[in-house]
């Protein structure tokens, strides 16, 4: 089974065999956890570095008033909270959305291997830069997009992600998110969302259906999206 958090690195950095061993090691006992379960809660003291192998989760908040706000998507691949060691308690939670292997990094262990190997630190901040650079377009999706931009906007994005570590089968990849919670990452109403998904079905450019994503017209969903691939270093061409 390919590993998701060497093959994303090593697109960042070219790793060498000992780098591709270290994380290899690191990455050897994941743990398997169930849909829904939080990996640390808003008020936590920050752990271990986690690292998503397969499966998917966000990060929330979730407001006085009950509602929640999702504010990032981690794919396989995906490491979460690098530096929060630095902080006291966590200011936000992470929870699965299905059924994930996940392994804990000892933080030690995570700042022993970047100090040892270069190429891993390097990888690691530019992956660190680019999750900052994804936070600021959702900034910007939530401020001035429209909700049809900001929901093409989305899957120009995680469709690009998921391209990134071979998820992807020609215009479709799995996407398993359910309308409630693409509602809460994009601030919508479960309705509006459902109304909004079928604009864009319509419009021929993407449907989302049965948990899976098709790109029925990149040129058309960028278009809409007012789609700029620069904060995650990766284009969405058409097919060939």
């Amino acid at each position: 089974m390919a590993n998701r958090f060497v093959q994303k690195l090593n697109g960042f950095v070219q790793l060498g065999g000992e780098e591709i061993a270290a994380l290899e090691r690191a990455t050897a006992h994941p743990r398997k956890l169930a849909a829904r379960h939080d990996l640390i809660r808003e008020g936590d003291k920050p752990g271990p570095v986690f690292v998503v192998l397969d499966g998917w989760a966000f990060r929330y908040k979730i407001l006085p008033s009950g509602s929640r706000q999702i504010m990032a998507f981690l794919m396989p691949g995906d490491a979460c909270d690098l530096h929060a060691g630095m902080l006291a308690e966590m200011d936000h939670s992470i929870q699965t959305v299905v059924p994930s292997r996940v392994v804990a990094i000892a933080r030690g262990e995570m700042d022993r291997m970047m100090q040892d190997y270069n190429a891993i630190a390097r990888a690691m901040y530019i992956a660190q830069l680019a999750d900052e650079g994804t936070l600021r377009a959702w900034i910007v999706s939530m401020g001035r997009r429209s909700s049809t931009e900001r929901a093409a906007h989305l899957m120009c994005e995680l469709y690009i992600r998921a391209q990134n570590i071979g998820l992807v089968e020609g215009t479709e990849f799995e996407l398993p998110l359910s309308q409630i919670v693409l509602a809460d990452a994009l601030g919508m109403t479960p309705v509006h969302t459902n109304r909004v998904l079928k604009q864009l079905r319509l419009a021929g450019a993407m449907v989302l259906r049965r948990g899976s994503l098709t790109i029925m017209d990149p040129v058309k969903l960028i278009q809409i999206a007012g789609f700029d691939e620069n904060y995650l270093h990766r284009r969405l061409h058409p097919p060939r």
